[in-house]
């Protein structure tokens, strides 16, 4: 089964990622079927200052 690897910026709650792994792992054994336990989530939480978007620092302001 397979493996998601999750980046996105930091800031979200724990049970914000409980929910959204539990939807990954969900939607992957409705299309793909297994069983849930074969699905693996890795999430990585990048800082702000780490992640840019249209030659923009996430950290600077936004138009």
């Amino acid at each position: 089964m397979p493996t998601y690897h999750v980046e996105m910026l930091e800031g979200r709650t724990l049970e914000q990622k409980k929910k959204l792994v539990e939807a990954i792992t969900r939607v992957s054994v409705e299309v793909l079927g297994g069983q849930p336990d074969s699905v693996d989530v890795l999430i990585t939480d990048i800082k702000r200052e780490n992640w840019a978007t249209g030659g923009k620092l996430w950290t600077e302001p936004r138009d």
